[in-house]
């Protein structure tokens, strides 16, 4: 997709295109794979079915629908940045994944003579200026009786667990700010209903899953996401006192969180999914 492509900063897209944060989204990828899995399951994506996938990234959700569709099945992932289309094609060709097809553009601009049976997506409507326009439009590439399926972000949840660790909080905050002034929307998993019932879809079925933990790994996410954003930061103004240096910020974040005795935080993945009609 368009903004999930681009460095311009009023792209909605704050965390570029740069080696390291390809690098951090297929480590994230990792992270959130059984969540997206389980969603995808549940919402009766598998064997056989040709599914589209927006905002294809480094290709790790395409690579999960992939398997979920097996040899018989076919996946369509739509992406706007050539260079991250490169990068997924090679990591398919590693995994020995043939039932693979990307597509440089969106979904506006795909032939409708084939139907989809499912179209999903992870963390992209969040970046779109019209999610609303986006999932009308793929509604009508997916067959009735198909799923539709996005997973997308909530902060909410993260800043009120943080409430005994000022720095996770900190850190929290600033990426928040960090994506609203790139315009994205950071609490788009909490608007999935309104955005699929203005679609002119049904209500959707939804759960929200995040993952929790005190260890470096849970810590080195938040740093890492922050390390993406810091060009947007700069560029806002934003300032980075309460959270201090970033080279030593993910062992900081973890020292306080096992100091605080509580679990610390990741993003909010809330998914929904409907039966197209």
């Amino acid at each position: 997709m368009t903004e999930m492509a681009t460095d311009r900063p009023d792209s909605g897209y704050a965390l570029g295109s740069t080696d390291r944060e390809h690098e951090r989204l297929i480590k994230q990828a990792v992270r959130f794979r059984p969540f997206t899995e389980r969603l995808f399951r549940d919402a009766s994506v598998g064997p056989g079915q040709r599914v589209l996938e927006l905002g294809s990234g480094m290709g790790d959700v395409a690579m999960l629908v992939a398997r979920l569709v097996g040899p018989s099945g076919e996946v369509v992932g739509v992406e706007r940045d050539a260079r991250s289309i490169g990068r997924a094609q090679k990591r398919l060709r590693e995994a020995g994944i043939s039932n693979v097809a990307f597509v440089q553009g969106d979904a506006s601009e795909l032939p409708r003579e084939r139907p989809f049976d499912a179209a999903v997506g992870r963390l992209i409507l969040q970046f779109l200026p019209d999610p609303v326009a986006v999932l009308r439009s793929v509604s009508q590439l997916v067959r009735r009786g198909g799923a539709i399926v996005f997973q997308e972000p909530s902060w909410k949840p993260y800043i009120a667990l943080c409430s005994r660790m000022p720095l996770w909080a900190a850190c929290g905050s600033l990426a928040v700010a960090a994506f609203e002034g790139a315009g994205a929307n950071g609490e788009m998993g909490l608007e999935l209903p309104s955005v699929f019932e203005r679609a002119g879809l049904p209500a959707p079925e939804m759960r929200m899953e995040m993952l929790l933990g005190n260890d470096l790994e849970s810590a080195r996410w938040t740093s890492d996401l922050l390390k993406s954003l810091l060009p947007q930061i700069r560029r806002l103004g934003l300032s980075v006192a309460k959270v201090g240096d970033f080279e030593t910020l993910a062992e900081r974040l973890r020292q306080e969180a096992v100091a605080s005795g509580n679990a610390a935080p990741c993003v909010a993945l809330i998914g929904a999914w409907c039966t197209n009609t």
